[in-house]
């Protein structure tokens, strides 16, 4: 049995779906009822202790509004205690770098370096942005206003949820994989001005960008990732979604191509 927490969010909806499509027994975790799900809550412990119950393998995915391990380290303790196999985290590209005298995704390494202390089986992902990150502004290019550039002219690999989400269940399904790090990029490194002009192109209409205001009033923890990212940390590109799923990982380009309607629907 899979626990897949953030079965409604970015990756774990795909996550989701590919298990379901291989006949593999899972379990969606989510803070509301669904159908087939559990209803949990990282904040409260006896709901963890359901979730976990009878669980082999967890997917886990934290996005509280404010970055910190505690979720995480919440759901670690529960599966410790139910006797889980095997973790694989979602995590981030450069997280436990320093920049500008403070740790990127420093809460991403405490919950990386509890669970390999808990003597778990391991897989840690870590993706650079997201191409899905477009659809946050679809409002925003459907009026032909500019969308936000929070990283300026740094480049980055930029990577398609699915292949992220493929990563995953291969990890989770077998054993070859424990262990490892993977920074799961896209195969090209791109500006948001690169981004915006292929998206440009698919849609054939303009998507203008606009440099953000000052990063005030961000959680410290985004806003030295935001730094580290701006200042060129990961503008780098793996093998390690090739070596994993054996074939090339996928392009912006046709990321966008598959989601064009998506960007045409009311948000």
């Amino acid at each position: 049995m899979i626990l897949v927490t953030g079965a409604t969010g970015t990756i774990g909806s795909h996550v989701v779906r590919l298990l379901t499509e291989r006949g593999l027994p899972f379990r969606a975790m989510s803070r509301r009822e669904r159908p087939g799900g559990v209803r949990a809550d990282f904040g409260d412990p006896a709901s963890l202790a359901r979730a976990v119950a009878d669980v082999d393998t967890v997917f886990l995915v934290t996005v509280p509004p404010v970055p910190t391990a505690d979720h995480d380290l919440a759901l670690v303790t529960a599966a410790r205690a139910a006797g889980v196999r095997k973790i694989v985290k979602l995590s981030a590209i450069g997280s436990g770098e320093r920049f500008d005298g403070a740790t990127v995704g420093a809460w991403h390494l405490a919950a990386e370096e509890a669970i390999e202390a808990g003597g778990l089986a391991w897989t840690m992902l870590r993706p650079p942005s997201f191409a899905s990150n477009l659809l946050w502004h679809r409002a925003l290019i459907q009026a032909g206003e500019p969308i936000p550039n929070l990283v300026g002219d740094s480049r980055q690999a930029v990577v398609d949820p699915r292949d992220v989400a493929e990563v995953a269940v291969a990890a989770m399904t077998g054993d070859a994989h424990d262990g490892q790090r993977y920074d799961l990029t896209g195969p090209e490194l791109l500006t948001f001005a690169d981004q915006a002009a292929i998206l440009e192109g698919v849609l054939e209409r303009p998507v203008r960008i606009a440099d953000a205001p000052a990063l005030d009033g961000l959680p410290a923890g985004m806003v030295t990732g935001i730094g580290w990212a701006r200042a060129g940390g990961a503008a780098y590109v793996t093998d390690h979604v090739p070596r994993v799923l054996g074939r090339p990982a996928g392009t912006f380009e046709q990321w966008a191509r598959d989601h064009r309607e998506a960007f045409a629907a009311v948000p």
